[in-house]
């Protein structure tokens, strides 16, 4: 099995395994990294405000239930 594993590396060009294989694979997993994290940081700022507003007028679930 390892021998079929040198054969192939030793075939295929060096440059080509770097700049047609790994790096459009790792700048895939960079975007994706950074989309998420911009959506994480959207969803954060929204709880915020909805706390925020929650906060505000008093209107806290725990507040409710605390009354009854």
């Amino acid at each position: 099995m390892s021998s079929v594993l040198s054969i192939f590396l030793q075939e295929l060009p060096g440059p080509f395994l770097v700049l047609g294989i790994f790096l459009p694979v790792t700048l895939l997993l960079f975007l994706l990294i950074a989309y998420f994290r911009i959506k994480l940081m959207a969803v954060d700022e929204e709880l915020f405000q909805i706390s925020d507003r929650q906060n505000k007028y008093g209107s806290s679930p725990y507040r409710r239930m605390r009354r009854r």
